[in-house]
Order: C-alpha cells, then sequence, then structure tokens
C-alpha cells in the first residue's frame, strides 16, 4: 500500500469519525500530491511515488513548523495550536529521524574519512553527510552537528 493510498483510506476513517481536523489536513495533502504530480508533467489521476509523497509531507510540515513559529512570535496561541494540530496529523506519515547523538557518529566518522580539519571542509563534510542522511535526518539536525564540530 503506498503512502497516497494509506491517506485516501484514513481520510475517509476521519470523515467517519467527524474528525475535522485531521479530515482537513488530509484533504490538504491529496491536494499536494496532486499538485506535485502536475508539476512534473503527470496527470492528476496518475499515482504519486512514496518519494515523492514523502517530499510533499516534508514540505507540508516545514511550513506548519514556520506558521507555528509566526503565530507564536505574533502572540496568536490560538492560530499555533491548530497549526500544531495539524503538524502532529502530518507527522504520522513522516518516517523516523535520526537522533542528534546517531547523527553526529557518522557525521563525525565522515570527518575522519575526508580528513577535514578546519570550518573551510565543513561545505564538503555537510553535503557528503547530508547525500548519506537524505530522508533519515533532519537537514537542519545535520547542520547544527557540523557546526558544532568546528
Amino acid at each position: 500500500m503506498t503512502i497516497s493510498e494509506q491517506i485516501r483510506g484514513e481520510l475517509k476513517e476521519a470523515m467517519m469519525a467527524k474528525d475535522t481536523v485531521k479530515m482537513m489536513t488530509l484533504r490538504g495533502l491529496l491536494s499536494g500530491f496532486t499538485n506535485e504530480l502536475v508539476a512534473v508533467g503527470k496527470k492528476p489521476q496518475d499515482v504519486i511515488s512514496d518519494d515523492e509523497a514523502i517530499a510533499v509531507i516534508k514540505r507540508a510540515v516545514k511550513q506548519r513548523k514556520d506558521a507555528i513559529e509566526q503565530f507564536t512570535n505574533g502572540g496568536r496561541t490560538d492560530l499555533a495550536d491548530s497549526e500544531k494540530a495539524e503538524l502532529a496529523v502530518l507527522e504520522v506519515y513522516l518516517p523516523a529521524q535520526m537522533s542528534k547523538e546517531e547523527i553526529q557518529k557518522i557525521v563525525e566518522a565522515k570527518k575522519a574519512e575526508l580528513g577535514v580539519t578546519d570550518k573551510s571542509g565543513a561545505g564538503i563534510l555537510m553535503s557528503t553527510c547530508m547525500k548519506e542522511l537524505k530522508g533519515k535526518a533532519d537537514g537542519g539536525d545535520v547542520k547544527a552537528v557540523v557546526d558544532a564540530m568546528f
């Protein structure tokens, strides 16, 4: 079962349960899937791959996190709370992310492998680590670990 099929099934369940937050979030996600298909030149009724679906979900999660930050800074906790509820629904569909400790072990191994000793090699180290950790770790966490090493 693909992610798209799973989300369609859970949308039906949310409709029956009258869970409006989950229902609206999943509808927005399915709309994002359709937009992604059209953007890459496919027909809207085509099936989206799991990799493309995860990319759409990651974008939606990033948008929610940015919105939460903006609403919190603006003193609108009511809106921030609704975004947090949507974020909780979206994060269920993302693959598990690595912890900073696990990232640090991999970055240290790559640093030794590449022979990076100072800040000038941080960009090369960062790009190499991101290629290896793609989809497994948050880019912001990897950047924080790399920056902390120098």
